[in-house]
């Protein structure tokens, strides 16, 4: 039996690259590749795969969020992260999204695809290390809102500008940026964002 298979990631040489290298097993086959988050679920609809392999930063929408939409859209396709980030953030968060597993790009060939026809089997699959990162690092201290206020400051607008995006008021961001940036230990909302996302909580 034949593990239909798509491929996420916006590089396309990575892309390229992992396609060549699953389509060389016997028992796989890739029925599709995409570089941008928005374009999975349709191409899901139109190639019908088994596994999604996703990247975790790509335009349009993220990996993680691209697994969260294939949940709802296709809850019958297993979802692979397969990304050169391995934040302990990411993990957590693209597990709750419905990824049945998460691997980084430095794998070797025969064992992503070892992890491709363990997550069509309806298993976990998890880089070790990482898992071991995730349990030390804990979840994010952030809320919601304080997380979506960081993500709007890391384009380096000012406050004014935040909450107009956001619809909130001056206040309301300035008191979300002074909490994050309490929760993070930063200095700054720009050393708050940096070490949000190097921590995978945004």
């Amino acid at each position: 039996m034949t593990i239909r298979l798509l491929i996420a990631d916006d590089q396309a040489l990575v892309r390229g690259a992992l396609a060549a290298l699953l389509d060389l097993e016997p028992d796989l086959e890739v029925v599709s590749e995409v570089g941008r988050g928005d374009e999975v679920v349709e191409a899901v609809r139109t190639t019908k795969p088994d596994v999604a392999l996703l990247d975790v930063e790509m335009p349009g929408l993220d990996g993680i969020e691209a697994a969260a939409a294939l949940r709802r859209a296709a809850p019958g396709v297993r979802v692979l992260m397969v990304t050169t980030f391995g934040r302990p953030g990411y993990l957590r968060r693209a597990m709750e999204a419905g990824a049945a597993g998460f691997v980084v790009k430095d794998t070797p060939a025969a064992q992503l695809a070892e992890a491709v026809r363990r997550v069509h089997q309806g298993l976990r699959v998890v880089d070790p290390s990482l898992a071991a990162e995730t349990l030390v690092a804990g979840t994010s201290p952030l809320t919601a809102r304080e997380s979506d206020v960081l993500r709007a400051a890391r384009e380096g607008g000012t406050v004014a500008d935040i909450a107009r995006e956001l619809h909130l008021s001056e206040g309301t961001v300035r008191n979300h940026l002074s909490a994050a940036i309490g929760k993070t230990g930063a200095r700054t909302r720009a050393e708050a964002a940096r070490i949000a996302l190097d921590n995978g909580w945004l």
